[in-house]
């Protein structure tokens, strides 16, 4: 069969019709609570369902997991529904997973509702960014990307943690999800209000059950072992090594696959044929890496080292949000009005987030959210330029009918990015906690005179407190042992922090040199005779 084929006749609206965007941007909503639930509500969530880590772990897999295939999957699901019910559909069952999800303790059907609200939140985004890019002319898109990405790139980010953190010290984790369900009818309802929608004509494209099933196991595999791979540390497990084994054969024979059956596979190459997607879908990985690696980073370091309650950890990016915000809103005004290319604000996007992450690395225990503010507000100024450049790059020159399947691809490799910033960073803070330990241990020598008199002082202030000497001297030699573990805790960060920022510097020279082969060998593709 052919592949899918889009008659559409664009809008050419004064303004875009407001129930249209409204729903899709509140859609995108329900899917960023329902995202980033598990990060604040994780020990609340294993208290009430009695699970192991391990056991816990899995709602967190099947979620992303299921979100990666529903972005594989939602151009197929495109050629079957039109778009606008698909998003609909998609939220509905976002909704009532959430509701269901408030409603039991049980961790199997947890895992079950985790996964139904994974594939929902994968659809819905890519048949949402789809149905603006198809509902309006390209003029008028880097206004309407940067309203869209309030909903599936900033709220996830920065504003989800803000209220997941009230949520959590205020009432229960329970709320968290009860908080999705009058949100995603305010979306259905919203969409269902709005203008009639562009015609599709549509081919049906039978499903590919090879091609599915390869790429499930490859992103299951693939899902586990960056989530865990940290825990079990990596190759040293035997489970992570033959994951890692099963998950690259599959992923090898998928792409044999895909090649095999053309245009009726799950997927096809056609995307990349534009180096712009080419370009943007490899840099999604490293924008992925950055915004999930600093989103874990910064409120981690508030909890584990500045003892910052859920609420303050999650409204410390806040500020951030909404600098983000304006950026967003900046670019595309520039971008759209002033006529300034979609490129021109990705290096300032890059620079900002490096000088971020360079003055987050000099934080210390004594650091409060004001000396963090500043390098906070860059972080979000720099993602705002980013991402929608990004997007407006990969997106603007597609063919139509290579949308849908365009913007799952992007957002599979920002997913992915963001799974290897976040694993690479917890292995780095991980490793560096014992070595700063046993480094910092190794200048305290039993009869180091300095050691002698920290412990003297300590011991001589407990006991003036009403302690018994013996206690007072376990206690002393303890509480030294807890500020070794404090410092060693502030370093391992501080070279998190440094490491995001390296990795731009590390990643931009060799992006510029991607951008200049992957247009020279379009060019030369392009001259070669019929």
């Amino acid at each position: 069969m052919t592949p899918a084929t889009v008659v559409i006749a664009e809008r050419e609206k004064t303004t875009p019709d407001i129930f249209l965007v409204v729903g899709i941007v509140l859609a995108a909503l329900t899917e960023a609570i329902a995202s980033t639930v598990l990060s604040l509500g994780r020990g609340d969530i294993i208290g009430d369902t009695y699970a192991t880590p391990d056991e816990f772990a899995w709602l967190d897999i099947g979620y992303t997991a299921a979100k990666l295939i529903g972005f594989i999957l939602a151009s197929w699901f495109m050629t079957r529904m039109e778009p606008r019910r698909l998003v609909i559909a998609a939220t509905l069952i976002m909704g009532a997973a959430c509701g269901f999800a408030a409603l039991t303790n049980h961790l199997d059907l947890l895992t079950v509702l985790r996964v139904c609200q994974g594939m929902a939140g994968g659809v819905l985004l890519v048949a949402g960014q789809t149905l603006i890019f198809m509902s309006y002319s390209r003029s008028r898109q880097p206004i309407l990307q940067a309203l869209f990405a309030m909903g599936s790139v900033v709220a996830p980010a920065t504003i989800a943690p803000a209220l997941q953190g009230w949520l959590l010290d205020s009432y229960s984790w329970t709320w968290v999800f009860f908080s999705v369900v009058p949100m995603s009818m305010a979306a259905i309802g919203s969409l269902t209000i709005a203008d009639a929608v562009p015609n599709h004509e549509q081919v049906r494209r039978p499903f590919d059950w090879i091609g599915v099933t390869l790429i499930s196991i490859s992103i299951f595999c693939l899902t586990y072992i960056l989530s865990q791979g940290s825990r079990w540390d990596w190759f040293e497990e035997t489970r992570i090594l033959w994951l890692t084994t099963l998950g690259t054969v599959t992923l090898l024979i998928f792409l044999a696959h895909q090649m095999t059956v053309a245009k009726r596979g799950v997927i096809n190459f056609a995307p990349f044929r534009s180096d712009d997607f080419a370009f943007a879908f490899i840099v999604s990985f490293v924008a992925g890496a950055a915004l999930f690696g600093s989103a874990y980073l910064i409120p981690s370091f508030a909890v584990a080292v500045l003892a910052f309650t859920p609420t303050d950890a999650g409204q410390l990016l806040l500020p951030s949000g909404a600098v983000f915000i304006v950026a967003l809103i900046f670019a595309a005004l520039m971008i759209q009005f002033r006529r300034v290319p979609a490129f021109a604000t990705v290096p300032f996007g890059i620079l900002l987030i490096m000088v971020a992450m360079w003055m987050l690395s000099g934080s210390t225990s004594e650091s409060g959210a004001d000396d963090m503010m500043l390098a906070i507000l860059l972080r979000g100024c720099g993602l705002g330029f980013l991402f929608l450049s990004i997007t407006l790059i990969a997106f603007t020159n597609l063919q139509k009918a290579d949308l849908a399947l365009g913007i799952g691809l992007f957002n599979t490799g920002r997913q992915l990015g963001g799974l290897m910033g976040v694993g690479g960073l917890q292995t780095l803070i991980d490793h560096n906690i014992t070595t700063n330990i046993t480094v910092l241990g190794s200048h305290l020598s039993a009869g180091s005179p300095q050691l002698l008199e920290r412990l003297a002082t300590t011991v001589n202030s407990l006991t003036d407190r009403g302690m018994d000497a013996l206690a007072a001297s376990r206690a002393a030699t303890g509480l030294l042992a807890k500020t070794i573990g404090g410092q060693s805790t502030v370093i391992a960060f501080d070279t998190a922090f440094i490491a995001v920022a390296i990795m731009f510097v590390v990643a931009a020279p060799v992006l510029v040199v991607i951008k200049i082969g992957l247009h020279r060998l379009m060019k030369s593709f392009a001259d070669r005779p019929a």
